[in-house]
C-alpha cells in the first residue's frame, strides 16, 4: 500500500491538497475563460491581515467573504448597471430583499413612506405593518391618481413607492410626475420594475431615484432561482452596500451565476415575449366568452398613451383578462392541462395565474374592488412561445 493509500484509508482526515494553494490559482489564471466561472466558496484566502482589511474597507481589489461580496455577484451587478444606465447595482437574495435593502439604507424612525396601493401584496405588508414595527409610518395612496399622492406628501415623507407595471391590472405608474412631486418635498422615487423589464422600460432616465427588480422573474426568465437587484445613482452607495452585507440580504454565487446566463437572452426574449402578448391580447378581447382584456398595448387601455412614451420597445409580457362566466369558469379555465397555473410570472414558458386565491387573497373585498380584481380574474404571463401555440392553448382552456 502506497503513503498517499495509506493516508486516505483514514476517513477522519482531509488531505491538504484539497484546499488548493494561492500560486495553483495563479496558474489557472494565466489564460482568460469565456465565462465567468461560478465561485462555490464562502471565504477567500489573504496573503497578510493588511491585505485582508485593504480589500475590506474598499482600498483594493479582491474577496474575503462571501456576504460581503463575490465573482459572481459583481458581475451581475455590472450588467444591471448596464441594463439600467446606473452608476450602482446591487444584487440581493431576492426581489423582496431588494425592497428590503431599499428601505434600512434609506430610511429611519420617524420617516414617512407613500406608498402605491397597488403593490405586490408582500410589498403593501413590508412598507406597512412591518416598517411600523421600525417607527417608519406610511400612506397607502393609488399612485394613478396624482393629486391623491401629492396630498399624502408631508415633512417627514423621505419615499414614494410605486411600480411601473401594476400586478395584476396592469396600471402604469406616471414615472416623471412621481419624481416630480417626491423631488419637490425632498423626498425620492423607488420603482419596482419587475412587470417590465429594463428592456421595457428604464425608471432611472424617467426620473426615479432607486430601481428594483426581482430577478427570479423575467429578468432571468427560466423559473430556476431567488434574486433580486437595486440599482440607482447615490453619491453613498456605500450605505447600501453595508446594509445589505450587515442584514444577510445578500445573494448566493449559484443564483447570480445562472442569472447572467438568463440575462444574456433578455432583450430576444422580452421582444418576443411582448409581440405574443400584444397579438395573444388581441384574441382575447374578440372572444366571446371573455368580458374585459387588460394590456398596455391594446387601445382600449387606460394608460394606452403612457405606456407609448415611457415604454421603450413592447407593453409587457402580462395580459389580464375577465371571464363573462365568473369565478367558476374562471376556475375551470385555470384547472385546465393545456396551461400550467403557476403563481408566478416570468418564464420562458406561458402560465395561468388566479389574483384572488393567490397573490391578493389577503386583500379585504373593498381593496379587490378598487382594484378592479374579482373571481373571473386572470393573469397571463406570455413565455416564448410561438403565439399560435399560446394562442390554440387558451382556445382549449377556454372551451374545454
Amino acid at each position: 500500500m502506497s503513503d498517499s493509500d495509506k493516508y486516505c484509508s483514514n476517513s477522519n482526515e482531509v488531505p491538504d491538497s484539497s484546499v488548493p494553494a494561492a500560486d495553483e490559482y495563479r496558474a489557472i489564471g494565466q489564460t482568460v475563460p469565456n465565462n465567468l466561472p461560478l465561485f462555490l466558496t464562502s471565504v477567500w484566502q489573504c496573503e497578510s491581515t493588511e491585505q485582508a482589511e485593504a480589500i475590506l474597507d474598499g482600498a483594493q481589489p479582491g474577496f474575503v467573504y462571501q456576504r460581503e461580496s463575490h465573482p459572481n455577484a459583481n458581475q451581475f451587478a455590472k450588467v444591471c448597471r448596464t441594463l439600467h444606465n446606473a452608476r450602482h447595482a446591487t444584487v440581493t437574495s431576492s426581489g423582496m430583499a431588494a425592497l428590503s435593502l431599499a428601505v434600512l439604507s434609506q430610511l429611519a424612525a420617524g420617516d414617512h413612506v407613500v406608498v402605491c396601493n397597488r403593490l405586490y401584496g408582500r410589498s403593501i405588508a413590508l412598507l406597512g405593518s412591518e416598517l411600523m414595527r421600525l417607527g417608519i409610518h406610511h400612506s397607502l395612496v393609488d399612485s394613478c391618481d396624482l393629486q391623491a399622492v401629492a396630498d399624502a406628501m408631508t415633512d417627514n415623507t423621505r419615499l414614494i413607492v410605486a411600480e411601473t407595471i401594476s400586478n395584476p391590472m396592469l396600471r402604469i405608474a406616471d414615472i416623471k410626475a412621481l419624481a416630480e412631486i417626491a423631488h419637490a418635498w425632498d423626498a425620492e422615487l423607488l420603482i419596482d420594475n419587475t412587470f417590465a423589464t429594463p428592456v421595457v422600460c428604464q425608471p432611472l432616465e424617467l426620473g426615479a431615484d432607486l430601481v428594483l427588480e426581482s430577478v427570479s422573474k423575467f429578468m432571468n426568465g427560466h423559473g430556476d432561482i431567488m434574486l433580486g437587484m437595486l440599482a440607482g445613482n447615490h453619491s453613498n452607495w456605500e450605505r447600501v452596500e453595508s446594509v445589505n452585507s450587515t442584514w444577510g440580504l445578500a445573494s448566493s454565487p449559484l443564483e447570480c451565476w445562472l442569472a447572467c446566463r438568463g440575462v444574456a437572452t433578455l432583450a430576444l426574449r422580452i421582444s418576443r415575449a411582448c409581440e405574443s402578448a400584444l397579438t395573444v391580447a388581441e384574441y382575447l378581447d374578440a372572444h366571446d366568452a371573455v368580458e374585459r382584456v387588460v394590456y398596455p398595448g391594446l387601445e382600449s387601455h387606460d394608460d394606452f398613451q403612457l405606456a407609448q412614451q415611457q415604454f421603450i420597445r413592447g407593453s409587457g409580457h402580462v395580459v389580464t383578462f375577465q371571464m363573462a362566466g365568473g369565478r367558476a369558469v374562471a376556475d375551470q379555465v385555470v384547472a385546465s392541462p393545456a396551461l400550467a397555473f403557476c403563481p408566478s410570472l416570468g418564464d420562458v414558458t406561458t402560465t395561468l395565474s388566479h389574483p384572488l386565491s393567490t397573490s391578493h387573497r389577503g386583500l379585504s373585498l373593498e381593496q379587490q374592488q378598487q382594484l378592479g380584481i374579482n373571481g373571473a380574474t386572470i393573469r397571463l404571463s406570455v413565455g416564448i412561445e410561438e403565439s399560435d401555440s399560446i394562442i390554440e392553448r387558451l382556445q382549449m382552456a377556454i372551451e374545454r
